[in-house]
């Protein structure tokens, strides 16, 4: 249902852009917004986070990590484990277009981050904590 609702709201809607600290980031897939979350493509905002990503093709497993922590996940299921403790995610991961897409709030919990979606300049805003963004204040979008 959230990938049907997810797909729906990017073919009908502006897509937003993403920045992670302050660096604005391409993706051939953008984020979704729904009225349930946003949703980032996982590797694109990883990446810029400093992770890595791995996808497994036979077991379906997504892998991110991050200096010591490892957060395991599959799409279509709220069961993950972060660094081999079993959590629920808020919202399960989905495909669209081949990219998984995972919601912020599982951003925020596996690098610390806080994401927003401005809904006024259409864009999602990730940041990490200890990370200064030349010439932003700390509370700034």
């Amino acid at each position: 249902m959230t990938a049907l609702v997810a797909s729906l709201s990017l073919a009908l809607s502006t897509p937003a852009t993403i920045s992670v600290d302050g660096q604005r980031l391409a993706s051939d897939v953008p984020p979704v917004t729904t009225p349930g979350g946003t949703y980032l493509p996982l590797r694109t905002v990883a990446d810029a986070a400093g992770a890595q990503t791995s996808f497994d093709e036979h077991s379906g497993a997504i892998t991110v990590r991050r200096g010591t922590d490892v957060l395991r996940m599959r799409a279509g299921t709220t069961k993950a484990t972060l660094n081999g403790r079993s959590v629920e995610l808020a919202h399960a991961p989905f495909t669209v277009r081949g990219r998984a897409m995972v919601s912020g709030a599982t951003i925020a919990a596996t690098f610390g981050s806080t994401v927003r979606f401005d809904a006024k300049h259409q864009r999602v805003v990730v940041r990490t904590p200890g990370v200064v963004v030349a010439g932003a204040a700390d509370d700034e979008p």
